[in-house]
């Protein structure tokens, strides 16, 4: 808190210089200054050529001092404890100075695991020996976030092979559709939507007999490795160095694509999540030269992520 000295009530000429009290002193220590006596308005222009008359008052300067600085505690005082509770009644965002700004983060509903059928165990629980997801994978899928726009043909529910194939290059999918069914897949859900800045996400869960299968067939579309699939509109991908895997759920793995620049007309990144029994795609892509956003993908990644564990 800020001292403030209150101001002289009598009118004074320029060439007057009233002795202010020092701060730093205490009552105690305070010696009697002397006061200038009041000038008539009349004859004020008179007494600014000479010096004043002052008649020393040491009690009564003591007591004037004494209330002014209570004074000016007590005003200070109550303006410190008005803003402070002000602030304590009004929102973080509301106070200057305080207000959180967006990082870009997409606002999602409050998740939560489904139940599971009586007497199954989460897919890490020492247990669960294979690693199966037991709940309904459908009610494992990540909700779209506030503000967005569903994509009516992936609306959570089961969706077929070829309409996961389609988002890889035509020249992978007849390879790839093989692999699934050598690979005991079981089912797949997806959903997706379109933010209003054009972002458009889709995420896909597939769903396998074994973390064997799952884990084969995530090795053969990594495009870590030569045999790699890449999504349309993604031609020249690299790692995520962005990436710095927070939020993976322990014993799972996750791999983070993001297309190189200069890209087309469309910037794709997209990664894979490795759950036990079940993989997860995770693709986001916005047209344009402002490309992709870095935050919501990872964001969305992390949830699903968590969501599978």
């Amino acid at each position: 808190m800020t001292e403030q000295t209150a101001a002289p009530t009598a009118a004074t000429s320029p060439a007057e210089e009233l002795p202010v009290p020092e701060p730093e002193l205490t009552l105690a220590e305070a010696e009697p200054v002397p006061a200038a006596e009041p000038v008539p308005l009349a004859e004020h222009s008179a007494a600014a050529a000479e010096p004043l008359p002052v008649a020393p008052k040491p009690h009564r300067r003591v007591l004037r001092t004494v209330a002014r600085w209570t004074a000016a505690v007590l005003v200070l005082g109550g303006l410190g404890t008005g803003t402070a509770l002000g602030i304590t009644s009004m929102e973080r965002t509301d106070v200057p100075g305080l207000a959180t700004e967006g990082d870009g983060r997409w606002d999602y509903p409050e998740l939560s695991l489904p139940a599971l059928p009586a007497g199954s165990p989460r897919p890490f629980n020492e247990d669960n020996t294979a690693e199966v997801h037991h709940a309904d994978l459908r009610k494992l899928l990540l909700p779209a976030p506030a503000g967005a726009t569903a994509d009516k043909k992936l609306a959570g529910g089961w969706v077929s092979t070829a309409q996961y194939l389609s988002v890889y290059r035509k020249s992978k999918r007849a390879e790839l559709g093989q692999v699934l069914k050598d690979s005991a897949l079981r089912h797949i859900t997806a959903r997706g939507w379109t933010m209003p800045d054009g972002t458009s996400s889709r995420i896909y869960l597939l769903q396998f007999n074994s973390t064997a299968f799952a884990g084969a067939f995530r090795d053969e579309i990594s495009e870590n490795t030569s045999t790699g699939a890449q999504l349309i509109g993604s031609p020249t991908t690299d790692l995520d160095e962005t990436w710095s895997g927070g939020g993976r759920v322990e014993n799972t793995t996750t791999d983070v694509y993001a297309e190189d620049k200069p890209y087309g007309s469309e910037q794709v990144r997209h990664g894979y999540v490795l759950s036990g029994d079940t993989l997860a795609l995770v693709i986001q892509s916005r047209k344009g030269k402002a490309g992709t956003e870095r935050v919501p993908f990872h964001q969305a990644l992390i949830l699903q992520n968590q969501l599978l564990g």
